[in-house]
């Protein structure tokens, strides 16, 4: 046995070894090999019988049946494979099991080469841009030109071809230019196996002449005309039993032809047809067979109709389908996209959080630095206070925010119902206004009877309730002391209303002395315009403020034994008070800046 050729070799090994998505792209490689120039038949041959070894036909044929709008390459790389897939095994002859290839390998790839050219076809015609439909249309040529090349190789292929349902398919269509493009493969066949139609089963045969007078009587489309009038010119001169199956089935086919396509520019065929069926006719006339023709007609136009019918809708269940699957897809991102913001959220207030508490301790430290020791554990509790008085805040706003998101639809409930209410009140009003007014009708009269039942009830009532009875003495009394309480609580009020008043008042200014105080700069930033906001207006607080600041001063000046106790003190002595004053001085500072 003589050596693989080792590009073959290489190029197997490769596909063996890479992804799936890599070997569409891998095997275009297979072209430039069977088109060496320096190839004879011999050499072309051994190289086709190898890559028929190697399984590499295989995978062309396997690749063509996948949706190549998912892969690398697109369907321009189908459309190659499918021309490399056809040159691959016209002039093969398989010698080691030959039934595998004849009945099973060959029929297989024409399948799915059909299949290939029907989603060509489809996406051609769904195609709008014309530089797209070009190229579809380009590769939809490729396929069918390798069909033709594959059963022009192999003679027995083209009934396979004229039997696949594929093929039918895509012979019913309304597009212009793949309908083309398809008579020309059907016409093909004929030529290379005129004896095909006789080979295949009635209802093939019958499908594919229905189709062709289909299109003469649907279209006015001259190329259209054309080339269905060649076919059924090539059907009846290779059989005359199939002029007689026209002549029976299509009774009106004759005048369609005569009066739809004369002089449309093939005048010539047209009438080499129209010979051929009024020969046929002159044989045997009848109402029967007419009746019977326009009949077969007829059927032939409905199933024509229901197929296409049959065939426009399965896009529009595939749309449906990959429209919801897209949309299934974009909800599962969109789930993924928001749990990714929710972690990187969460994430980021973690951190933001970590910061504020980071800052928030180191200026606890640097106003621990500040404050004087003796006034350390006063300023613990006042923010102990304060951070229980947020916490407290923040609870009671959460709180109600929630009660109020509870009770958001009973209020909305009992808003509608208000406006729903006032509405009618409005709406009974505006009756009661128009209505227009009854004349006035006297009570009737009582008799006497009912007149002393009412006055006995009357009695009855007033001896169970009698009238109390108070003196004028006694209502001025009370008038009095009604109005003495009245003038108590007003001046209680008025009392209560200034000492609030008071306590704002108050509480203002200790609040702007506390900003003021926070937000002081250090000793060493002080000028004379930040010394100007703490000096007091009052001339008595300013100077006893300055006379316990000397004095304090004065007491820290001390040696320390003069500190020890009170047996140590000297005459010179600073009172208590003086100090007390100084302290009391100190607890108003509470911050500034270091």
């Amino acid at each position: 046995l003589a050596a693989a050729d080792p590009r073959v070799l290489a190029l197997a090994a490769q596909v063996t070894e890479s992804r799936e998505q890599d070997i569409p792209l891998l095997l275009l490689k297979l072209k430039g090999i069977l088109h060496s120039a320096s190839l004879g038949y011999e050499e072309s041959k051994k190289i086709k019988q190898d890559i028929y070894d190697y399984d590499l036909t295989q995978y062309c044929m396997l690749i063509l049946r996948q949706d190549h709008s998912r892969l690398r390459g697109g369907w321009a790389t189908a459309a190659q494979l499918a021309e490399i897939l056809s040159h691959c095994c016209v002039g093969l002859e398989v010698k080691e099991v030959p039934e595998e290839f004849y009945k099973k390998f060959l029929p297989s790839a024409i399948d799915n080469l059909l299949v290939l050219g029907r989603r060509l076809q489809a996406r051609f015609i769904r195609v709008i841009k014309d530089e797209e439909k070009q190229d579809f249309l380009r590769w939809f040529q490729t396929v069918t030109d390798a069909i033709c090349w594959l059963f022009g190789g192999h003679i027995q292929l083209a009934a396979c071809v004229l039997q696949n349902d594929h093929f039918l398919q895509l012979l019913i269509t309304d597009d212009v230019e793949t309908a083309i493009i398809m008579m020309s493969v059907l016409h093909n066949i004929l030529r290379v196996n005129s004896s095909v139609l006789l080979q295949v089963d009635e209802e093939t045969l019958h499908s594919v002449l229905d189709e062709l007078v289909y299109k003469l009587s649907s279209t006015t489309n001259p190329v259209i005309g054309n080339a269905a009038t060649k076919l059924l010119l090539l059907v009846a001169k290779f059989c005359k039993q199939l002029v007689k199956l026209l002549t029976a089935r299509y009774k009106g086919l004759k005048g369609l032809l005569s009066k739809q396509w004369t002089g449309k520019g093939f005048d010539r065929d047209l009438s080499q047809l129209l010979d051929l069926l009024y020969l046929e006719q002159s044989n045997g006339k009848g109402e029967m067979q007419r009746q019977h023709q326009a009949a077969c007609k007829i059927q032939a136009m409905w199933r024509g109709f229901q197929t296409r019918r049959r065939l426009k809708k399965l896009p529009q269940a595939v749309t449906t389908l990959q429209r919801s699957f897209r949309a299934k897809r974009e909800q599962e991102l969109q789930h993924l996209k928001k749990q990714k913001e929710d972690e990187a959220l969460k994430l980021q207030m973690r951190l933001q959080r970590q910061k504020a508490m980071r800052v928030f301790h180191e200026r606890q430290l640097a106003s621990l630095e500040i404050i004087h020791a003796s006034q350390v554990n006063k300023y613990m509790e006042e923010m102990e206070g304060k951070s229980a008085l947020t916490i407290q805040r923040f609870w009671r706003g959460y709180r109600a925010r929630r009660n109020f998101h509870q009770q958001r639809q009973s209020l909305k409930e009992y808003k509608a119902a208000v406006i729903i209410q006032r509405a009618a009140c409005k709406f009974l009003e505006k009756r009661r206004r128009r209505r227009a007014l009854s004349p006035w009708k006297g009570p009737k009269g009582l008799t006497d009877e009912q007149r002393l039942a009412l006055q006995q009830k009357v009695d009855e009532y007033i001896k169970l309730h009698p009238a109390s009875q108070m003196s004028e003495e006694m209502s001025k009394e009370l008038h009095m002391q009604a109005q003495e309480k009245l003038a108590q609580f007003l001046l209680r009020s008025r009392l209560d209303q200034r000492a609030a008043q008071r306590r704002e008042t108050l509480l203002a200014q200790v609040n702007t002395d506390v900003e003021l105080l926070m937000n002081a700069p250090g000793l060493a930033e002080t000028t004379e315009k930040d010394l100007d906001v703490f000096m007091s207006r009052s001339i008595p607080v300013a100077a006893k403020a300055r006379q316990s600041h000397n004095t304090m001063l004065k007491y820290t000046r001390w040696p320390w034994w003069k500190k020890l106790g009170d047996e140590f003190v000297e005459d010179d002595v600073i009172p208590d008070d003086a100090l007390n004053a100084e302290a009391e001085l100190e607890t108003l500072f509470i911050g500034g800046r270091k």
